[in-house]
Order: structure tokens, then C-alpha cells, then sequence
């Protein structure tokens, strides 16, 4: 029997909090998937610049608790945000969706104490666009005993077998996703059952440390192109003491940017901390590929890259001089027909059509959780 194709439109803002990614597609929450519409819409300074003041202050659960009255205010702009591009977006196009995933804006995640906080009145947005809402994705994989994350993967497996229809590409593909933190999925086969075949880490910082010194630095958003990392030299000494003293051992646990910080390339230039930094990232990057090759004991075949990360053209240089012993290469997603900037806001209209028909979106061998299973919360207030 032909499974029912759903409208779903997905919102994604990420650890940049420069604004947020809109996707609107149409799928069976299986494996039928097109994407009809996309945008990027950009906070104003003010939003931007609440935004990131609070994450910084939210260091631990107590900090959640002190800042309860900061976070409901803050909550309530960020909703609203979202609230009027959607409504722009549907009465533009004259669309007509049947959920909304909205992920909401992360302002703390702590694996280790099983908690992952976003931004996001599901309640108000379900009210103010009259749309079912899915959002808090990730609370039922905390409560079995998963991370929290990453969640992106069962989408990236039904493209990577898109892609590999179409391109003829080979399997093991592994999906490397450069945002605020590099998360890689591994599709084994594209048939495979999903405990066997799929498998997914969070590896290293992306643009997390990137960002913040050049927010702090220079007061720009991010390292455009990567030209400022260009323009800088590597501090070779420094760069060497970092990679001994923060390695990354484990890949078990999901990360979050608090997990880094640049105190360490502190009294360099702005372009030699930029491009000290970008270095270490890029080094943290390649050697979890190869780790996680050796993991699972596999040569993975393709490597797609998505996310912002990827534009950074000095970061993607640093991590093929890393990769280069090894004879792999990395090739953009966007060669192969999907927009990098937009498969996570995609992901998460997937997920919520998932979520819907009570499948699963998390799995012991992403989030490890206890065993595959379904998540979000479903909002109607209409």
C-alpha cells in the first residue's frame, strides 16, 4: 500500500545564532523525499546579540534554575521569530503543511548530566500559525538513556542512498556535518537494517571555537570563506601543546561547544588565533574520521560534507593536509544536488513526520540509547 506523502516544514538555528533555516518538503517519513522551498532567515543584532549573552552565562543546571525568568523572555522573541517567517513563507507560497518540526535554539546540552535545553514555545507557535508542531526532539532519548544527539542521521542515510541512485556513489558513505560541532553518520548500506548499518558520532568541534574568537575578537558573526584564518600564521608551538593536551579518546557521548573553549590561543593575533584555531579543529576533524573508520572497522567509501563549516575554505584545506596520508577525499554535498546549508532544517521536517507515525529517530548506535526510539512532542493548539 502507497504510504500518505506529508507537507513539513523544518526550522533549524544553530550554535552560530545568526538565525535560523527554514525547509519546506514532502515525504512519507520512509523513503520518499523532495524538498520544495528553503530560505536563511537572519536574526536582527539584538536577538543575535541576547541570544548568545545567555548561552554564555548558562554553565550548569543551576544556572538553568537563575536564569528562568531571562530564558522565558528570551524564549518568547524567539518564537515569535519563527512565528513570522512562517507565516511569510505559507501565505507567500499559499502552502499548506501538515506538522512543523522546530528544533528550537540550543542554550545548554550536557551529556554527561542528560540534559538538553532549547528555546522554542511549541504551545505558541502551534497558536500563532495554526500548524501541528513538533518540537522537543530530543527529551524521549535522554529518558532511555541516550545523548540527546546527534539526530540527523536516519535522514542522512535515506539521501546518502538518494545520492547513491543518482551518482553511483559507494558505500560505506559517511555524512560529515561541520556546524558548532562535527558529527559524522556512517551508512554502512544503503538496505541494510538500521542496527547494522548505520552508526553516527560526534567528533570534534566545528565552527564552535572559530566563531567565538572572532565574535569576541572582532566582532564579526564567523570567519567568512575562512580569510581571516588565510591571512594569519599558525603558531606552531601552541598548536602542538593544544592537540597533546585536549585529545578527543572517546567517541561515545555527543559534545557541545562548552566542551572547547580558546583560552589557549590567547594574546595571539586576531589572524593568528583565528588560523591557530582553525588548524586544531581541522586536526581534531581528521583524526575522528580515521578513528571511527578504525571503530567500526570499515574503509568508508565517500565522504559528503554538509554544514556551514564547509564553506570555510582554510579549515577544509587543513583538514585534506590532515587526510593526506590516508588518500581520502572530500567532496561537497552540494555537487550532488542538495543545498549543505539546509539538510539539517530538512532533517528535522523528516523527523517530524517520523515522529508522527511513531518511528523511530534515535538508535543505540547514534544516540546510545537503550534501543530505537521514536521522539518529540506532537502540539496542537488551534
Amino acid at each position: 500500500m502507497k504510504k500518505k506523502i506529508f507537507t513539513a516544514l523544518g526550522l533549524m538555528s544553530g550554535t552560530s545564532m545568526d538565525g535560523v533555516d527554514l525547509s519546506i518538503i514532502k515525504s512519507d517519513g520512509y523513503d520518499e523525499f523532495f524538498a520544495v522551498f528553503y530560505d536563511y532567515y537572519e536574526f536582527n543584532e539584538e536577538l543575535f546579540t541576547e541570544l548568545t549573552l545567555l548561552r554564555e552565562k548558562i554553565l550548569n543546571l543551576d544556572d538553568l534554575e537563575d536564569f528562568t525568568k531571562n530564558i522565558s523572555l528570551l524564549e518568547k522573541k524567539f518564537t515569535l521569530f519563527n512565528i513570522k517567517i512562517i507565516n511569510d513563507v505559507l501565505k507567500k507560497r499559499s502552502e499548506k503543511v501538515d506538522l512543523v518540526g522546530f528544533h528550537g535554539q540550543t542554550i545548554f546540552h550536557s551529556p554527561n548530566q542528560k540534559i538538553s535545553k532549547q528555546l522554542g514555545d511549541g504551545r505558541l507557535l502551534s497558536q500563532e500559525t495554526n500548524c501541528l508542531v513538533v518540537n522537543n526532539f530530543r527529551q524521549n532519548d535522554l529518558k532511555n538513556g541516550g545523548y540527546g544527539a546527534p539526530l540527523t542521521p536516519i535522514f542522512h542515510k535515506l539521501i546518502s542512498k538518494k545520492i547513491n541512485n543518482k551518482f553511483q556513489t559507494k558505500f560505506p558513505i559517511s555524512v560529515i556535518n561541520i556546524g558548532g560541532i562535527t558529527n559524522v553518520s556512517q551508512i554502512i548500506n544503503k538496505n541494510g537494517q538500521l542496527e547494522k548499518s548505520l552508526f553516527a558520532y560526534d567528533i570534534a568541534p566545528g565552527n564552535c571555537l572559530i566563531d567565538e574568537w572572532i565574535r569576541k575578537n572582532c566582532g564579526k558573526k564567523f570567519d567568512y570563506d575562512g580569510k581571516i584564518a588565510l591571512s594569519g600564521k599558525v603558531d606552531d608551538l601552541i598548536l602542538n601543546q593544544a592537540i597533546e593536551n585536549f585529545p578527543i579518546n572517546s567517541f561515545e557521548r555527543s559534545l557541545d561547544i562548552k566542551d572547547f573553549d580558546t583560552s589557549f590561543v590567547k594574546g595571539l593575533s586576531i589572524e593568528d588565533g583565528c588560523a591557530t584555531l582553525t588548524k586544531y579543529t581541522a586536526f581534531l576533524i581528521s583524526e575522528g574520521l580515521k578513528k571511527i573508520d578504525n571503530l567500526n572497522k570499515i574503509k568508508t567509501k565517500t565522504y559528503l560534507l554538509c554544514g556551514g563549516g564547509r564553506k570555510n575554505k582554510k579549515l577544509i584545506e587543513d583538514i585534506n593536509f590532515f587526510l593526506s596520508d590516508k588518500n581520502i577525499v572530500l567532496k561537497n554535498i552540494d555537487n550532488f544536488n542538495f543545498d549543505g546549508d539546509f539538510i539539517e532544517s530538512q532533517a528535522f521536517a523528516y523527523l517530524a513526520i517520523r515522529s508522527f507515525l511513531k518511528l523511530p529517530i534515535s538508535f543505540p548506535n547514534t544516540t546510545r540509547c537503550l534501543k530505537a526510539i521514536s521522539g518529540g512532542e506532537l502540539i496542537q493548539n488551534f
